[in-house]
């Protein structure tokens, strides 16, 4: 099986279009259809997924990835988390209950938020377990090893986690990197990296800041995702150089 990494969603919090049909300047096409944010990695036959957004049995379904290993969480807000409870599958499939990563403060939210997926309720057998990360740490499958880095990032009043794995760093809900850990985005071949809006907002970066940092780390490829209705991807995509592009729901890539 290939080595390979797939952007499941790309959208803000809402995705695109809203509930409302609100399409903001998005022009009528197939890569302005936006899901919430999240992702998958497969390395041999281990399957990880980052994040649980509310989309998340449509991307999984669109994208025929039909097993999954472990959950791996940036953050506890709900368009990260909220599809948490559609992982049951999985467990009735493992015979097993599945592991999931965050942070401390992460994993206390979504033990209150979703107590029902890590302790027996009413019949109902709890189907995760959950595991803190350190800075270092690596999921394994018989053969086969994923090292991930994990580190802190800031997203408005909270902080988020950010992921290094086989050279590609995934940063989806950010609006400042501190200085200490921008040293684990150095060697990147793909820096996946969060891009709100054209103008400031408060927890995420706008175009003009993830640029910068982009510009900073020098990674060899970059992609933008967590897109605003603002941001057209074709639009975008003709004022960028060529080793950087916006995302768009199942661009995937070999590693």
């Amino acid at each position: 099986m290939k080595n390979r990494f797939t952007i499941l969603g790309c959208g803000s919090s809402l995705g695109s279009p809203w509930i409302t049909n609100f399409k903001g300047n998005l022009k009528k096409n197939i890569k302005n259809i936006r899901t919430r944010c999240c992702a998958h990695i497969q390395k041999g036959n281990l399957s990880v997924l980052i994040d649980t957004s509310p989309d998340i049995k449509y991307q999984f379904l669109k994208n025929k990835i039909r097993n999954l290993d472990s959950i791996i969480y940036t953050h506890e807000h709900a368009d990260q988390t909220a599809g948490i409870f559609e992982m049951r599958p999985f467990y009735w499939q493992n015979k097993s209950k599945i592991p999931i990563y965050g942070s401390r403060r992460t994993i206390k939210a979504l033990k209150k938020s979703y107590s029902f997926c890590f302790v027996e309720k009413q019949g109902y057998k709890p189907i995760m377990k959950a595991k803190i990360i350190n800075k270092d740490f690596s999921i394994k499958k018989n053969n086969t090893k994923l090292s991930i880095k994990a580190f802190d990032v800031n997203h408005g009043l909270i902080q988020s986690t950010g992921y290094v794995m086989e050279k590609i760093a995934y940063i989806s809900d950010c609006n400042k990197i501190p200085q200490k850990n921008l040293k684990y985005l150095n060697n990147l071949n793909y820096l996946i990296l969060d891009c709100l809006k054209i103008n400031k907002h408060p927890s995420h970066f706008n175009l003009d800041e993830a640029l910068s940092l982009i510009n900073l780390t020098k990674p060899k490829k970059a992609i933008l995702t967590n897109l605003h209705t603002d941001l057209d991807y074709f639009e975008i995509k003709k004022k960028l150089p060529k080793n950087i592009t916006p995302a768009y729901d199942g661009l995937s890539f070999e590693y």
